[in-house]
């Protein structure tokens, strides 16, 4: 985990309108693998018969995982349009939610052409034998680059988003965040944050001017949506990365703010245990709304389920 010292404010309450804008992918920087094809040499060859006398007994193979998908975006109470984006690529597997911010439309097209740089970018990359965290990496860079680009338009000027991205690498997630979005884990009945928040009211807490449990009552002065860290607002992005262990049962979930500021980590787990796994979402954003709802609304459940 990384944190700043020194941030600029970035926050998502500008006005905006509604036009319809295509997800669109442009080549992100160039890609170097984290091993080399000349740095792997073979093994000297051995007898079968030495090879027989000194294998281990073979332990049991874990079970093989699949991943469950569901996945839900609403418009929240109060919005006119949707800013929030989502996307995955299953076989590739990756999965992505964005919170978009910038005013005439611009958070949307930010989010959308986030979604759509990272899911392009990681699945072509399958060839180049880099890490699961390298090509993670490479296609946030590329997601925030092609929003950069996009943003230099003058009516697209200032426009940014968030960025909450989970990548498989055989039995475990490497997750990577820029800004507000979240990440959780449900495991045992109980919902743990995995992911760090980039935002000013994180930031003071950090920084020990407020308490975990000073935080929701304290009063902000309108920088309630300030994030410390956004996908395209400059030619540079600095992700933080975190992993965690797949086992049958174990549920990941992937949130932008406008639920995760009305529904806390117990009530996430209440529901998660109480609802059919295809309609949590569903009941996680019903419940946002019924407290407010000013904000869009956007989810990610994933579950590991032996094959």
């Amino acid at each position: 985990m990384m944190n700043q010292d020194s941030f600029n404010p970035y926050s998502d309450s500008a006005p905006s309108s509604d036009p319809s804008a295509e997800p669109h992918s442009e080549p992100g920087p160039a890609f170097e693998p984290s091993e080399s094809a000349e740095a792997i040499q073979p093994a000297p060859a051995e007898s079968p018969a030495a090879a027989a006398e000194d294998a281990p007994l073979a332990a049991a193979a874990p079970p093989a995982l699949h991943i469950a998908v569901s996945a839900l975006s609403d418009m929240g109470c109060v919005r006119k349009n949707n800013e929030d984006s989502y996307g995955y690529d299953g076989a590739a597997g990756i999965y992505v939610v964005c919170d978009g911010m910038g005013g005439m439309a611009s958070g949307e097209v930010a989010s959308a052409r986030a979604v759509a740089a990272l899911v392009d970018t990681f699945a072509a990359s399958v060839s180049t034998g880099a890490s699961i965290s390298g090509r993670l990496l490479h296609a946030i860079k590329s997601a925030n680059l092609d929003v950069w680009n996009y943003a230099q338009i003058p009516e697209h000027k200032g426009m940014g988003t968030t960025l909450v991205a989970a990548a498989r690498d055989e039995d475990r997630l490497i997750l990577g965040n820029v800004g507000d979005s979240r990440a959780y884990m449900i495991q045992g009945g109980q919902c743990i944050q995995l992911t760090v928040d980039h935002s000013y009211i994180n930031e003071l807490i950090r920084t020990g001017v407020l308490t975990i449990e000073e935080a929701p009552n304290a009063d902000l002065r309108g920088m309630e949506s300030v994030i410390t860290r956004a996908v395209g607002v400059g030619a540079e992005v600095e992700p933080d990365f975190f992993s965690v262990d797949l086992k049958p049962g174990t549920a990941i979930l992937l949130a932008s703010d406008g639920l995760t500021r009305y529904v806390n980590q117990d009530e996430i787990a209440a529901f998660f245990a109480a609802t059919p796994f295809e309609a949590v979402c569903q009941r996680l954003i019903d419940c946002a709304k019924q407290r407010g709802g000013v904000d869009n609304i956007t989810c990610i459940l994933l579950q590991a389920v032996a094959a």
